[in-house]
Formats: C-alpha cells, sequence, structure tokens
C-alpha cells in the first residue's frame, strides 16, 4: 500500500491564509495529505510550498499538499472543488468548512452586491460543499467536518449585520447536523473564533474600527490548534482562548439588546483609537 493510500485526507477550504492556512499546517504535520481551496491561485501557490516545507521539517515526514483555486461562492466553483476531490480517488477523511469573507459598515450605506456574495460563500457555498462531501461521509460511516462560525454567532452583530448573520447561521447549521450524525461514524465540529490576527479586517473595511485596530487579536495558529485537538476528540464546539469562553458565556446570557451594544462599541467605523 502507498503512502499515499494510508495516509488521511483532508481539505480545507480558505486555506491559503489565516486560520484555514493553521488548521492546514496542523493536519500535514499529523499525516495527513491536505487539499487546500481558495480563489487565489498565487496565494494559494505560496500557502503549499510553506506547508509543504513545514512538512518537510518533520523527521517522520508530513503530509503531500495539493491546491485548487476556484470563486466559492459560484455553484459551478464549488462543483469543480468537489470534482477536483472526486478526482483524488480517496475519500474525505476531515473536511474544513473554512472559507469566508465580511463586511463592515452601516447595512444601510453597505454594498449590497459585496453583501450578496458574502451570503453565497458564507452561506451558500457550505451548504454545497457539505451537501456533496457529506454524503459520501454518509455512504462509508466515517469523517469528521469543521464549520468555522465566530464568538459573533453568540451575539446580535451591528456593524457586520449580514456577515453576522452568516456565522450565525454556520453555527446553527453545524449543531443540526451533529445532532441528525449523532449515531454514525461521522463528527461534526464548530469553531467560533474571537478577534484573530488575519486579514479579515483589511478585506471586510474594518481596519478603522476598534475591534480591527486592536493589537490583543487572537493568534490564528492557537485557534487552528484549539479548533483541531476539538476535531480530533469529536467535541460539538470550540471557543478558543479564555477571554472569549467568558464573552460566549456572557453574552449567551445577557438580553439581546445589551449583547448588541457591546458589539456595536466594537464594530462601530471610526472607533479605532
Amino acid at each position: 500500500m502507498s503512502d499515499t493510500q494510508r495516509r488521511p485526507f483532508a481539505v480545507v477550504t480558505g486555506g491559503s491564509n489565516g486560520i484555514g492556512f493553521e488548521l492546514a499546517r496542523h493536519f500535514v504535520e499529523n499525516g495527513h495529505d491536505v487539499l487546500i481551496a481558495a480563489e487565489d491561485e498565487g496565494h494559494l501557490t505560496q500557502a503549499a510550498s510553506r506547508l509543504t516545507e513545514a512538512a518537510g521539517r518533520l523527521s517522520a515526514g508530513g503530509g503531500a499538499v495539493t491546491i485548487h483555486a476556484a470563486d466559492l461562492s459560484r455553484e459551478d466553483g464549488v462543483a469543480g472543488l468537489y470534482a477536483a476531490i472526486r478526482a483524488a480517488g480517496r475519500p474525505v477523511d476531515a473536511l474544513c468548512v473554512n472559507a469566508g469573507t465580511g463586511l463592515g459598515g452601516p447595512f444601510a450605506e453597505t454594498d449590497l452586491a459585496r453583501e450578496l456574495r458574502m451570503i453565497d460563500l458564507n452561506v451558500r457555498g457550505a451548504v454545497q460543499l457539505t451537501k456533496l462531501v457529506l454524503r459520501d461521509m454518509v455512504a462509508r460511516d466515517a469523517g469528521k467536518i469543521l464549520f468555522t462560525s465566530s464568538i459573533s454567532a453568540a451575539m446580535p452583530d451591528p456593524y457586520e449585520a449580514v456577515y453576522g448573520a452568516t456565522k450565525v447561521f454556520l453555527r446553527w447549521f453545524g449543531e443540526a447536523l451533529r445532532d441528525e450524525l449523532r449515531d454514525t461514524g461521522i463528527g461534526v465540529s464548530v469553531l467560533m473564533p474571537g478577534v484573530t490576527e488575519t486579514n479579515f479586517f483589511n478585506r471586510a473595511g474594518m481596519l478603522d474600527t476598534k475591534v480591527g485596530a486592536s493589537e490583543g487579536k487572537d493568534d490564528p495558529a492557537l485557534v487552528a490548534k484549539a479548533a483541531f485537538e476539538a476535531m480530533q476528540a469529536g467535541r460539538d464546539k470550540v471557543v478558543p482562548t479564555l477571554k472569549n469562553k467568558v464573552l460566549s458565556a456572557v453574552t449567551d446570557a445577557l438580553p439581546d439588546k445589551v449583547a448588541a451594544q457591546i458589539h456595536r462599541r466594537m464594530a462601530e467605523p471610526g472607533s479605532a483609537g
């Protein structure tokens, strides 16, 4: 049996940077072959090179890395990724539904086209890919799925209204699937990270907010480590770092109006500094 046939196979969307890249690194360093998917082929190539280098530093050798460039906000983009997965001729042992984007600002003023694309990527694309891969997992009664939601899913999300709503969807979509699959060999986990040091705030146009300018963001490597360990252990939900666990518990217990006020003070445009 070849190494490729022996090693488990993981797929990570949004795997070229941030939390997705760090998730891919954990899989590679733990003996998985990994397919990373994102829109920008150049970024994917750079990420694959870094992951391959990390795998090569391991004494036992890590897994192999392949890439697939596609716009996962489009139905044909997701279909193309699934075709690439099937072409590999291997079952998906772990699927990380991590690709996503955001947009900050008052809803009455933000760009509708960007918000609709965000819904297509964060929600519709996630549902489509999960449906396709999960059917294969169900057929063999094995596999693990991780959804990257957000601590924003624990509270109303002023000035990120559409983004927050997509993350609420992913949280409860993942929780519902976990319950549906409770008597199977398939595990489903939901990651709810807090403010993390990634390119998210730049892409979302939120560098001028208090949260975007904060120097206390979480390390994506630590967030991914917590997610990887939770996924492997079969835990239902992971909220990395103590401060986020406290925030999640507090906001879940507060009236929605109060929780929204807490988030608004962080996300309101022009509040940086």
